[in-house]
């Protein structure tokens, strides 16, 4: 295993990276989305330093929904998406090396607050009061019923991917591919966005005829491998020396296949592919 992350870097620095054929759009509301979230860190998650918070900012996590859903109408509509895009990843971080007993517990815990079993305002952390908010949001922007059902199954399957991942995480094992793809297609987050795409546009309108069909359903999943496995191949570097950081397609066909991690990080990226392709198709 190599030891100098900057050696890594420039090890991978030269090898080719996943790319994709889609617009690179983004909301209207992104700015503003931008200020609440610089808000929500110095109040929500005080429980990091200040240096780390304002590292935290340079992250503009909120991004990632303005960018993946650009046609939502209203900030109250990006609002729930946006939120889940940088309390999950800041969830995902701080609770990183709990174990799966008490991911399990966390996971409760949040459904409880997005499926309003639990009604009242988290007053012991910014996480936990994130989801609360998340709930009051979907409601305010009229989001229906059955499609918020399906959004918060979503997030509840990415939060049993965080659970499940911990149990390979703290035996630092790597999991065999078909488990990696089950565990990934939840934890990398996408399955939420797909879900939320719906209001976009009065998609939200459309029947489960349409919302559920396998044709659409193939397309969550492939949307959320891209995900996963982008993010893997992008932090490839930082991962290889840290101790748990399993869940990793590059990892995954270095263990499978005995290669070099040269030839590993090409056998993810033609992985990868093939998957965009299935995806451009459909």
């Amino acid at each position: 295993m190599m030891t100098n992350e900057q050696g890594l870097y420039a090890l991978f620095q030269n090898m080719p990276r996943p790319k994709y054929p889609f617009p690179d759009l983004i909301s209207p509301f992104a700015q503003e989305m931008r200020e609440i979230y610089y808000n929500w860190i110095d109040t929500d998650y005080i429980f990091h330093s200040e240096k780390a918070r304002e590292t935290h900012k340079k992250h503009v996590l909120t991004d990632i929904a303005a960018r993946g859903l650009p046609f939502l109408k209203t900030l109250d509509e990006l609002f729930p998406v946006a939120s889940l895009a940088a309390n999950g990843a800041m969830l995902d971080d701080y609770f990183d090396h709990c174990t799966h007993d008490e991911m399990y517990a966390i996971r409760g815990r949040c459904t409880a607050l997005l499926n309003g079993q639990d009604r009242k305002e988290p007053t012991d952390h910014g996480i936990f009061r994130q989801f609360y908010l998340l709930r009051q949001y979907a409601i305010k922007c009229a989001m229906p019923q059955g499609l918020y059902d399906k959004f918060i199954a979503s997030i509840d399957n990415m939060l049993l991917g965080f659970q499940d991942e911990k149990r390979y995480m703290s035996t630092n094992t790597i999991p065999p591919l078909p488990v990696y793809l089950i565990l990934r297609e939840d934890s990398s987050g996408g399955l939420p966005f797909c879900k939320y795409v719906a209001m976009q546009r009065d998609f939200r309108r459309l029947p489960d005829t349409v919302l559920e069909h396998p044709h659409i359903l193939r397309l969550h999943t492939l949307a959320s491998l891209l995900i996963g496995m982008h993010n893997d191949i992008i932090s490839l570097p930082k991962e290889l020396n840290r101790k748990g950081d399993v869940i990793n397609i590059v990892k995954v066909m270095h263990n499978e296949n005995k290669v070099s991690w040269e030839e590993a990080y090409m056998m993810a990226m033609e992985f990868h592919g093939k998957l965009l392709d299935e995806f451009t198709v459909l």
